[in-house]
């Protein structure tokens, strides 16, 4: 992909506060019409690296292109881009239509021309109807419509979301995030949105970038952050993960035989040949990978292990089992069919070779 194809290209990304180092080393491409998640817990990184895509914060190091241009020095105002933050920055003396239309008043843009956008981007946002009103007269989602609006009319070239959903209730945010990937596929225009959500991230994304500490942990699609973790802080912050040390007891081509600490056995798949017979390593299981059945009938030792239930977390399509394995607590996640099972129930916890995630042991 040429660099004509990349609407946003970082490289060697450093940001200081004095003291504090921000972020450290981000490199980092988003390509033309894609959608591309920051992620990662408070104080990251992740909204700082926003912040210096959009020029609201300066690089002490490092080089931002947009579009194949650099605008290291570029002012914001300069830069194309449509901002949308976790408050909306709605003007409440202005209406709708107004907010709508206030970026268009800083470009060469009729009177006619900015009318018509402005009523492009409310019917995209599917609010063709609401320009008359104030911000206040509006719901939380309406308002998130509407600074979606005025971010899009000024035709961006690229879209900046700075954790946009969370001001909304459950629900809502569930049928938005449907909505901004929507529109965005619509739009075709690249995207970076900021989130320490993983089901948003997980559920929108083309691309992930999971971040920690200031550094980019991991970069791929949501199936390859969810399903092939490069280390433990990803596979700990995707999902619900039980890691578990353990030894190669066997090795057959890329089946293993793993000893868990505490005398449990499993059956693993290395895919690529990254562990030999004796090797300790960390075993990551998926809680949702855990499959709970009544204990009955024979099973292949190393692939289930006898469990006791401990607590229950109903869900109401599923339930979260907190499980005694051995010494081990475990957590398991499974469709509910019939009834969930009861606290102190023995069952068994099947665990399919393909679901087992290895990691090299921690130092």
């Amino acid at each position: 992909m040429t660099a004509s194809q990349h609407a946003v290209e970082i490289k060697a990304l450093v940001k200081r506060y004095g003291e504090f180092v921000a972020t450290r080393d981000i490199d980092l491409t988003v390509e033309d019409g894609a959608f591309v998640t920051l992620l990662g817990p408070s104080g990251c990184g992740k909204t700082t690296t926003l912040k210096v895509i959009a020029g609201l914060e300066q690089a002490s190091e490092g080089e931002i292109t947009i579009k194949g241009k650099r605008v290291n020095d570029v002012p914001i105002h300069k830069r194309n881009l449509g901002l949308v933050f976790q408050n909306y920055a709605l003007f409440p003396h202005k209406s709708v239509q107004d907010n709508v239309a206030f970026g268009l008043k800083y470009r060469s843009v009729s009177k006619a021309e900015a009318a018509e956008r402005v009523k492009k981007a409310l019917d995209l946002v599917r609010l063709p109807h609401v320009g008359d009103r104030y911000p206040a007269q509006l719901s939380g989602g309406q308002q998130q419509r509407i600074a979606l609006a005025r971010a899009i009319v000024i035709q961006p070239d690229v879209l900046l979301l700075d954790e946009p959903l969370s001001a909304l209730d459950a629900n809502l945010r569930e049928e938005m995030r449907v909505e901004l990937k929507r529109i965005q596929r619509e739009l075709g225009v690249a995207t970076v949105f900021v989130t320490h959500d993983q089901s948003e991230a997980l559920a929108m994304s083309d691309k992930v970038v999971v971040m920690n500490q200031g550094r980019i942990e991991q970069i791929g699609s949501p199936e390859d952050v969810y399903n092939a973790p490069c280390n433990e802080f990803v596979a700990t912050f995707l999902g619900n993960s039980n890691i578990l040390d353990a030894e190669v007891s066997e090795k057959n081509g890329q089946e293993l035989l793993l000893v868990v600490d505490g005398g449990m056995k499993l059956t693993a798949l290395d895919r690529n040949a990254r562990f030999a017979s004796g090797d300790r390593l960390r075993l990551v299981l998926r809680a949702e990978r855990l499959k709970l059945t009544a204990q009955t009938g024979e099973f292949d030792k190393a692939s289930s292990l006898d469990a006791t239930v401990n607590a229950v977390d109903y869900q109401g399509l599923a339930a979260r089992y907190f499980l005694q394995a051995g010494p081990h607590t475990l957590q398991a996640i499974n469709p509910i069919e019939g009834r969930p099972f009861a606290e102190g129930a023995a069952v068994k916890l099947t665990v399919r070779p393909d679901d087992c995630v290895l990691l090299p042991a921690t130092a």
